[in-house]
């Protein structure tokens, strides 16, 4: 592997904006009424949050691939006007090193979100293009660690009328990708329903029910009907999760198939030094067809390396069993993370490997005044599937 340098330009961005005041500004919730139109506008809030990040990729045999670039979001949340309220964030990602190729984010402006909200008692209704995050992203996510977010066009409504219980349920006309609205692959248009129900009226835990049934019009092998159930809590200091799905071919999908998915984790606090371990099954239905997971945040999971995207998909032929562990702690305002993955082919007859390969990383993040900044790394080390790859992210961030 080539040595991989550190750039000055995202320290500078990052000195630059130490005196940046913080606050969330990736979706600002309207806190007060307002009695005319006028009003719910001017009383708003507008928000602008700086996100400058270097990336480097190493992968063996070819040159590294650098890309510094700053994400720009400037928002504004109405107030609430007889229970409506509106949302809008502009993104504009800017490249400030010449662009290789090989990393997926990409230059452009765009609207993030546009949603228009109506809120009565227990029930909120959007309509418009806005962030769904559903459990742990598994299966419906943001992908918010890269520039250009994921985001959906559709209709959603939230009720929380029943005790300790919140149901969602969605129609989703368009998927706006991480790859920007320039690119063949930025839209992907739909007829999707997402529901979505979870419970947390036991100490012990929330359990979480769900379909989700995508028809993905651009992509049909994207189409499958996926059914599950996920409960995850924690007792004292020891934590778990279990979550069990099966998935077949839906609509147009040219292929016909039946695959499970399996998910177990523990983990266990020490002071301030939490332990995890886990295991991990996207399986397969042998040679037609694997669990697939194409509107997840894929970088969330079988490691940052983001090895095994499958084109979108989040799995490859024959299935990916992944057995991980993990460490976490904060030390003096600083946090620190480990981690490490093994993964292995589920059918190894369908897809010829065994072995697929092993990766270890790290993060660490803090504050400098209102900056937050975070340095990341990822190895992959290959066995039968893709070559040894190394990555870096130095990441500077400020919000107000």
């Amino acid at each position: 592997m080539k040595t991989m340098h550190q750039p000055l330009s995202l320290l500078t961005l990052a000195l630059c904006a130490t005196t940046v005041p913080a606050q969330a500004a990736d979706e600002v919730e309207s806190t007060s009424t307002a009695s005319t139109v006028g009003e719910a506008l001017s009383q708003g809030k507008a928000s602008l949050s700086l996100r400058a990040r270097s990336e480097q990729v190493n992968t063996e045999g070819t040159d590294t691939v650098d890309l510094t670039s700053l994400k720009t979001r400037l928002g504004f949340q109405s107030a609430t006007f007889r229970g409506f309220s509106a949302l809008i964030e502009m993104d504009d990602v800017t490249h400030m090193t010449k662009y290789e190729g090989g990393i997926a984010d990409p230059e452009g402006t765009e609207v993030n979100q546009a949603v228009l909200a109506y809120g009565a008692g227990d029930t909120t209704l959007k309509y418009g293009r806005q962030r769904i995050l559903l459990d742990n992203q598994r299966f419906v996510g943001g992908v918010g660690f890269r520039q250009n977010e994921q985001t959906y066009d559709g209709f959603s409504i939230t009720n929380r009328s029943l005790t300790d219980t919140t149901l969602f349920l969605a129609h989703v006309d368009n998927v706006n990708r991480i790859f920007g609205e320039d690119s063949p692959l930025g839209d992907h248009k739909n007829d999707t329903y997402l529901f979505n129900t979870k419970y947390t009226g036991v100490s012990a835990g929330a359990l979480s029910a769900y379909a989700y049934l995508i028809d993905n019009l651009d992509a049909p092998g994207f189409s499958t009907d996926t059914y599950g159930l996920r409960f995850a809590g924690k007792t004292g200091p020891a934590l778990y999760a279990l979550e069990y799905a099966t998935q077949s071919a839906a609509a147009d999908n040219p292929a016909s198939y039946r695959a499970a998915y399996l998910f177990a984790e523990g983990g266990y606090r020490f002071g301030a030094v939490t332990l995890k371990a886990g295991y991990e099954l996207l399986g397969a239905d042998g040679a037609d067809g694997q669990f697939i997971t194409p509107l997840a945040t894929l970088h969330k999971f079988q490691g940052w390396n983001d090895k095994f995207l499958g084109g979108g998909s989040g799995n490859i032929a024959g299935g990916i069993e992944d057995v991980y562990a993990s460490l976490g702690t904060e030390l003096a305002g600083i946090n620190l993370a480990l981690n490490y993955h093994q993964l292995n082919s589920d059918d190894t007859e369908v897809s010829g490997m065994n072995q697929l390969g092993s990766e270890y990383g790290f993060v660490v993040g803090g504050k400098l005044d209102a900056v937050a900044l975070s340095l990341k790394y990822s190895s992959y080390s290959a066995d039968d599937f893709s070559v040894d790859t190394d990555k870096l992210w130095l990441t500077a961030q400020a919000q107000f």
